[in-house]
């Protein structure tokens, strides 16, 4: 942090944060089309939801072994470089699905593999991000910056199912698919031109977290340790696997309902996807204003109170607009909640253990979702939608009922040792 001599460069003229802004918020663009265009792939290949389940049951075992060794490499190697080699690698991967469709046509096998590969460097790079931002802005600017990156990354994700429903019904899903292809290029191109105060990192960092080599075993289990010391991030993490038990497949679930129990055609779906996204939207730019007026146990209480009540609400709902309002505040909910989450960790996480404490972090707490999401679809194809919504339902208010009593509660949680 600087010294009081001058004011702080505000967020829209720093340089480095707006080219790092604008390079995700593409990147994120691309993803908002492989979010449509990858299930819509599934369902013409095979039509079953329960395949869309399985890949993203495949892709989210891959997350989870890569989470255990990313947060040493994101603590350990340049993050700058690190990111760009994940995205020219994510790339040549995801370029892979739109050239063999062409020229082979489906080839339902390629797309585990490459799912399964891209998802070891999408972690890799999702770490990476998070221990970034403090590298890109002073510590009392994180909220703001989340903020900001969440926003413009909703409003892709808003624009981008819409674009990619309307693109995959003209071209086709690979058409939409080869967009998230190139949107990693943008992004590593935007990497290339900024600069990460990675001197930080170094000055940091104690005695203990680079002694010797017999202290390896240590360095692997620090981020780990960190979290079961920290009683709020050990909550967090404990109560964060039950969401991610119902969350990884539930993108799927959506839109096999407005597709198949809706009867509606790959623009719908897009429509409905995109419109939905600005929950997230208006979370990221309410997120400040909240969590000053309520903290944080109320945002992340209420939050998955209302993901909850959405979902018992879109297990009823038999119109595109009652589904498309559920769906939107469940997002929102999720986006709050995450972003709160998020914001909490970076802020009270050392810088030289940020990359280890996030993949533990995110490991742990998605555990139990490739699973979830292989189990979820599994149900929907067997049981239809309502039953499983109502199941998740349930879950959500649950965790809700148990994170009240525990320190998440508290208006501003600590780091203080438990």
């Amino acid at each position: 942090m600087e010294g009081g001599t001058a004011k702080p460069v505000p967020l829209w003229a720093d340089r480095d944060f707006t080219i790092f802004w604008c390079g995700q918020t593409l990147s994120e663009l691309g993803n908002a089309f492989a979010l449509v265009a990858l299930p819509l792939l599934v369902l013409d290949a095979t039509g079953s939801v329960a395949q869309m389940g399985l890949l993203t049951a495949v892709a989210g075992v891959a997350s989870i072994a890569t989470g255990l060794f990313a947060g040493i490499l994101v603590d350990r190697l340049p993050r700058r470089q690190l990111m760009i080699v994940c995205d020219v690698v994510r790339v040549v991967l995801v370029a892979l699905i739109p050239v063999s469709w062409a020229m082979a046509g489906p080839q339902v096998w390629l797309l585990y593999v490459v799912m399964a590969v891209a998802a070891v460097f999408d972690m890799v790079f999702k770490v990476t991000y998070v221990a970034a931002v403090p590298n890109l802005v002073d510590a009392e600017r994180i909220i703001e910056a989340n903020g900001r990156l969440t926003t413009t990354n909703a409003i892709a994700f808003i624009l981008g199912p819409m674009l990619a429903g309307g693109l995959s019904g003209l071209l086709g899903p690979t058409a939409a698919i080869a967009v998230n292809a190139a949107s990693f290029a943008a992004s590593a191109l935007a990497l290339s031109l900024i600069r990460l105060r990675e001197a930080a990192v170094d000055e940091a960092t104690p005695p203990t977290a680079v002694a010797g080599r017999r202290g390896a075993k240590r360095e692997f289990l620090a981020g780990f340790v960190f979290l079961w010391r920290s009683p709020v991030l050990r909550w967090l993490t404990v109560l964060l696997t039950g969401v991610s038990l119902i969350g990884l497949g539930m993108t799927d679930v959506f839109i096999y309902q407005i597709r198949e129990g809706l009867d509606a055609g790959d623009r719908t779906v897009g429509v409905v996807m995109g419109v939905a996204g600005a929950g997230t939207v208006l979370a990221a730019v309410l997120i400040p204003v909240l969590r000053r007026a309520w903290g944080f146990g109320v945002c992340w209480l209420g939050s998955y109170t209302l993901c909850g009540l959405a979902l018992g609400l879109l297990s009823r709902s038999t119109t595109v607009w009652g589904t498309t309002v559920t769906v939107l505040c469940y997002q929102f909910g999720m986006a709050l909640a995450g972003i709160s989450s998020m914001s909490l960790r970076q802020a009270v996480t050392p810088d030289h253990l940020l990359g280890r404490v996030t993949s533990a972090f995110w490991t742990l707490h998605n555990a139990l979702a490739p699973l979830g999401a292989a189990g979820l679809t599994a149900l929907v194809a067997r049981f239809g939608v309502r039953a499983p919504l109502l199941g998740s339902a349930a879950l959500f208010l649950l965790i809700v009922v148990v994170g009240v009593c525990t320190p998440i509660r508290q208006r501003a949680p600590g780091v203080a040792a438990g």
